[in-house]
């Protein structure tokens, strides 16, 4: 129980609700489209499913033979930024997501705009799986942790990563932050935690859609760090709890020509503590994680809200109606590690003064856009590393430099978000005239 206990703090126990009064800046810095193109060329697209033509959320595009990476946002698009002393006559981008056939395009193919890239389907039945692989689900999930210093980085690592946090009231956007992290890698077999240093961040929100209470979401990049299991196995199969689930295999498909295992797991109906379900995505032949995808199961809409409500204003109901988590690992080398995660939480507010609720949905995920060997093996000291207790918001830094974010490869924002943003900037622009 305290494992549990340790878990929902440290992860899911993130999110804190102000009243008051809340004012919007003087200036607007947010989310510029930067033209400065100078030291690298920028390819924008979709991916999609060959069949159904339907946009494939979270695929990965990224450079053969580099770190060099991106991720597809939630509505299949893409912006992936190549820098110009890679060779493009030899270059390949390689397009991979869950359950399809990747694809290996060459860097000349690619258009400034408007590459639409299609997955087909890649299926492969149980009954074709060899007959010498494990048959017991829960067995294979221990091998596959026990085996993470094996298969996984075993060095410390520097990764560059990008973060971004979505504030949604319904389906409207109303907040969006972003910014570019160290991510300070610690070995798969180690003990000890990953450290993160907050490089640059921008922040846009529109208050007018945010009631009179400020969502704020504690501990920014940890939210999706922590997502990593095969780091932090312990937040989700804790020593002993593992026997709280059942597992199960499900289907099987191909990924760039490894057959991988899908594995549902669930809590058993005995438990009543909210724990957790979902898929894990298996590599049969290395025991390798290559994914998880999972939710909280929330059962108790009471004691869910205990789980993540740090504060709210008198006269307020507030509780989580889902909660949904995603960790990808990506390999080279021979080895595998980090590379992108997710975690998605809707709310209830029901004001006893209002006839309606207002639901609120938010988003962090965290994409690692290039590594290297920490070959000093320093951490960041102290006062630089970023806390636990983080509100990205207040630690919005670097708007000044606006040259900055034309170098990193970033997920490209949705349609709606790039409206709200011009709309709060409009705004912006007319209480500043009016103000003189």
């Amino acid at each position: 129980m305290r494992a549990r206990t340790h878990f929902f703090q440290k992860i899911t126990s993130l999110v804190l609700l102000v009243a008051g009064i809340i004012f919007c800046p003087t200036h607007s810095w947010a989310f510029q489209e930067e033209e400065d193109t100078n030291d690298f060329n920028q390819y924008r697209g979709e991916v999609v499913d060959e069949s159904s033509n339907k946009p494939l959320v979270f695929a990965t595009i990224s450079v053969e033979g580099t770190n060099i990476s991106t991720i597809t946002n939630t509505e299949g698009d893409f912006l992936l930024k190549v820098p110009k002393d890679i060779d493009i006559a030899t270059g390949n981008v390689i397009v991979s997501f869950l359950g399809y056939k990747s694809k290996t395009i060459p860097l000349l193919q690619f258009q400034p705009e408007g590459n639409t890239i299609a997955l087909l389907v890649s299926v492969t039945q149980l009954s074709e799986i060899n007959i010498n692989a494990p048959k017991d689900a829960k067995a294979l999930v221990k091998e596959t942790f026990a085996k993470k210093g094996e298969n996984y980085f075993n060095d410390l690592t520097l990764m560059t990563a990008f973060y971004r946090e979505t504030i949604k009231k319904r389906r409207r956007n109303v907040s969006l932050s972003e910014a570019v992290v160290s991510v300070y890698k610690t070995p798969y077999n180690s003990t000890r935690n990953d450290a993160l240093e907050l490089y640059k961040a921008r922040k846009s929100t529109d208050y007018s859609k945010l009631d009179t209470v400020a969502l704020k979401l504690q501990g920014g990049p940890f939210n999706t760090l922590y997502v990593d299991i095969m780091k932090y196995p312990e937040y989700i199969f804790a020593e002993g709890s593992i026997d709280d689930y059942t597992f199960s295999f499900d289907r099987s498909t191909r990924i760039n020509d490894r057959l991988i295992y899908v594995i549902k797991f669930n809590q058993l109906e005995t438990i009543m503590d909210p724990l957790y379900g979902g898929e894990l995505f298996i590599d049969v032949e290395n025991k390798t994680l290559t994914s998880a995808i999972y939710n909280l199961n929330i059962t108790d809409k009471d004691a869910a809200a205990r789980l993540f409500v740090r504060r709210k204003p008198i006269g307020v109901d507030v509780w989580p109606t889902e909660v949904a988590y995603r960790v990808d690992y990506r390999e080279k080398g021979g080895k595998w590690y980090y590379g992108y995660s997710s975690v998605m939480m809707e709310f209830k507010v029901d004001w006893a003064d209002k006839l309606f609720n207002s639901v609120y949905s938010m988003t962090a995920e965290m994409a690692i856009t290039d590594w290297e060997k920490n070959e000093t093996g320093q951490l960041p000291r102290n006062r630089e590393r970023v806390k636990k207790s983080i509100i990205l918001s207040d630690e919005a830094v670097g708007f000044s430099d606006p040259d900055f974010w034309g170098e990193y490869n970033i997920i490209e924002p949705e349609k709606s978000i790039e409206s709200a943003i011009r709309k709060i900037q409009r705004q912006l622009r007319r209480s500043q005239r009016n103000s003189k």
